[in-house]
């Protein structure tokens, strides 16, 4: 949903995500689009990344990591050491490669930009998320706000996005799962999600990625960390 709104807006994007569905993505936008599969917690990848954005384009003025991965719902006593790095590695360290990477060609530049990270309400508050999740999402937010620090005077500037339950193909499975670990049914799981949201409702993909495209924006001037 952000690259078909970014691209919407004007800009070429590069894609980068595991899922070979990736290219449907770019073949939707169709000649703004290129699709790289990748890694988001692979230094060589996440640099490659941001290379092919200076080969094709010869600049790079937005980084969006957005990768991500939920970890499950286990509690403390019952997650792995396998899975907890699993979603550090993805959530955290992942977009501390995009900031290292595109941080630097967009400082170098001297240009400026705009880095967004995603964050979530886990990272805010307990409850929405497993312990690796939570963690890995406090982490990001602390990370805009050092980079936002340590970027201070370059013109780029980095912030996190905290959505709250959004409605997506990793919240069905979510809601799946939990209906049948505690014997409860679809609609009585998707009720609970909903009773937490100030809104009433779940968030939409388009509203997410209309925050994007407003952080990435001359409209966010003066919004950092």
């Amino acid at each position: 949903a952000s690259a078909v709104r970014f691209a919407a807006e004007g800009a070429k994007v590069i894609l980068g995500d595991m899922a070979a569905s990736v290219h449907e993505t770019a073949e939707m936008i169709g000649a703004a689009a290129t699709a790289v599969q990748m890694d988001a917690g692979d230094e060589a990848d996440v640099a490659a990344i941001v290379a092919k954005a200076i080969e094709l384009h010869g600049h790079l003025d937005i980084a969006f990591a957005n990768a991500g991965i939920s970890g499950g719902m286990e509690g403390i006593f019952d997650n792995t050491v396998e899975n907890f790095t699993s979603v550090l590695r993805v959530n955290l360290i992942g977009p501390w490669l995009m900031v290292k990477h595109a941080g630097k060609v967009m400082a170098d530049a001297g240009n400026g930009g705009s880095i967004i990270l995603t964050a979530s309400v886990a990272g805010i508050r307990s409850g929405a998320g497993g312990p690796p999740y939570s963690a890995s999402k406090a982490g990001v937010i602390n990370l805009a706000q050092v980079s936002a620090q340590q970027l201070s005077g370059t013109n780029v500037r980095c912030n996190a996005i905290c959505p709250g339950t959004v409605e997506s193909p990793s919240l069905r499975d979510r809601i799946s799962a939990q209906a049948q670990a505690s014997g409860q049914t679809i609609a009585q799981v998707e009720a609970a999600f909903v009773a937490r949201q100030p809104m009433g409702r779940v968030g939409r993909v388009d509203e997410i990625a209309a925050l994007a495209v407003y952080l990435a924006s001359d409209e966010s001037s003066f919004t950092t960390g």
